[in-house]
């Protein structure tokens, strides 16, 4: 019988429940998963047994969805011996003939945490991650450092050594940068999103289990990029506020092709505790996206330090009037360049947001500003530069898409769907200096395909229906101003047009301001008024 990822945790969690709950001792075996309830008041010693001689390095590590544990080698933590976090692992230097580990584990919280431990063993000629730890407070730090904002997630770590055997001195670290020293050692950075809409604690826990292990997480995982020994061990990622999703690094020596997983992190890019935008109700960027309110709004947010909800209003204030400027202007002059010019523009800009909303868009030479945004600018020009000779067919695909892409962001308010990103990680690449560092990709599940698929569906429809209805319609008729004028003259010189015989506009509003006037007026008695003679 097979059972889902969450009847396998929850079989787990009664496993757990059954042994003894939240205090006590819990026994490990390599490379398999636990489940733990923990507390703050009763730490749980963990210890693994007969371990075999040929392991020279254990990870211990333990996972909670929101609430921070305690692992530590002593019953009583210190800073040097210690972690504290959701993620939090520990490296175990096995001493000659030793064959027992322990761990202690224990909550912050009053409450009980639902956590899930493993124990991973390494050989001497793997690589040991955080080896060469000089940043943070672990002497052999495999830990993944993770912090977020509304707009980038930053990943680092602590370098890896070299393997060595039991009872051996660890090899140098600043030793030289030649082929026997941990400069050769590579990194590979992997992601795995977890399923949209989905923030429970056990699909995390059985998400996790696919991240933990070097064999797994190479199945599972994307791999976003490789860093040497010369780059520094820290990354950044698009923020996706809501999506769950995991990290990890492998890393990789290249003489005796061996690898070892640093410890997995998780992220949902929000809080489970605030009031206002936490993990369950996220306010989105997108409205006075088009042409001038996202300007204004780029605007206002780059030189202002007006609130979120101010340049929100202003912005679409701002739309408004660039909107009926735009049909003024075609009103009063009639320019068909100027406004399929923009048109296209618009049209432009949705295409080459989508071209770097691709795998294209995380190549390392667009981390560089001015190739971005030449490249950028060039792609969005493209458009209307292809379509100067026809512009009613521009005009045509630039409102079906662009309307229908509309819709979409309309639904992404409530259901969420990666497709929101194509425009808003642009946004975020105007507004914030050190997002170009940022690896933007994002997951594409169910509700995507779906949502496409309604986008694919609406654009088609709406192009093929304008082009049946305008095919026998002349391209683009007199504007307003002009057909008002000739209409004018044409009553000015036709006595036989009963239009001719209409009073000019000031007497007409002149006439019918005394009618009002009228209205109010008092009414006169009838009869005579002066006192008859005698």
């Amino acid at each position: 019988m097979r059972f889902s990822p969450r009847a396998v945790v929850f079989l787990g969690l009664l496993g757990v429940l059954r042994h003894g709950g939240a205090s006590g001792l819990l026994e490990l075996s390599l490379g398999k998963f636990r489940n733990v309830l923990l507390n703050q008041t009763n730490p749980v010693e963990a210890v693994i047994r007969n371990i075999a001689n040929n392991v020279t390095v254990i990870i211990f590590q333990v996972h909670a969805q929101q609430s921070d544990v305690v692992i530590s080698f002593d019953k009583n933590p210190s800073v040097n011996s210690s972690g504290t976090g959701v993620d939090r692992g520990l490296v175990s230097i096995l001493r000659p003939e030793q064959s027992v580990c322990t761990w202690y584990l224990r909550s912050l919280d009053a409450s009980q945490v639902f956590s899930t431990a493993i124990s991973i063993p390494y050989m001497e000629k793997d690589p040991i991650p955080g080896g060469c730890n000089l940043e943070f407070d672990l002497e052999v730090d495999p830990n993944i450092y993770l912090d977020y904002t509304l707009v980038d997630i930053h990943i680092k770590f602590a370098p890896a050594n070299l393997g060595y055997s039991r009872g051996a001195n660890p090899p140098s670290c600043d030793s030289g940068t030649g082929q026997n020293s941990r400069w050769r050692l590579r990194y590979d950075v992997y992601q795995y999103f977890l399923p949209e809409n989905d923030l429970s604690e056990m699909v995390l826990m059985s998400h996790v289990r696919k991240m933990s292990e070097v064999q797994s997480i190479r199945a599972n995982g994307v791999k976003m990029l490789t860093l040497t020994a010369d780059d520094k061990t820290n990354v950044y990622f698009s923020s996706l506020p809501g999506q769950g999703v995991i990290y990890n690094v492998i890393v990789w020596d290249p003489l005796w092709n061996t690898s070892a997983a640093y410890i997995p992190v998780h992220t949902y890019a929000c809080s489970f505790a605030d009031l206002v935008d936490n993990c369950s109700s996220l306010n989105l960027f997108f409205v006075g996206f088009i042409f001038t309110g996202f300007f204004f709004f780029v605007f206002i947010t780059r030189v202002t330090g007006l609130g979120y909800d101010v340049r929100l209003i202003l912005t679409a204030v701002a739309g408004i009037i660039g909107g009926l400027f735009l049909v003024a202007s075609w009103w009063r002059f009639g320019s068909v360049l100027l406004c399929m010019f923009i048109i296209g523009l618009v049209l432009g800009f949705l295409f080459s947001s989508v071209v770097f909303f691709t795998p294209l868009g995380d190549y390392r030479v667009f981390r560089d500003d001015v190739v971005f945004w030449v490249t950028f600018s060039s792609v969005a020009l493209m458009i209307p530069v292809l379509f100067v000779g026809c512009p009613r067919i521009l005009n045509i695909l630039a409102s079906g898409i662009v309307g229908s892409y509309a819709v979409i962001l309309a639904i992404a308010c409530y259901v969420y769907t990666s497709l929101a990103y194509i425009t808003l990680n642009l946004l975020r690449r105007v507004l914030n200096d050190y997002f170009s560092r940022a690896y933007t990709n994002v997951p594409f599940q169910t509700n995507d395909f779906i949502i496409l698929s309604v986008w694919t569906m609406l654009a088609l429809s709406g192009v093929t229906v304008q082009l049946r209805r305008e095919r026998s319609e002349v391209p683009f008729p007199p504007h307003p101003y002009l057909t008002w004028k000739r209409e004018r003259e044409r009553r000015s010189t036709n006595v036989l047009d009963p239009s001719h015989h209409i009073p000019p506009l000031r007497e007409r509003i002149h006439n019918k301001l005394l009618h009002i006037k009228e209205l109010f007026q008092k009414e006169q008695p009838a009869g005579e008024r002066t006192p008859l003679l005698l």
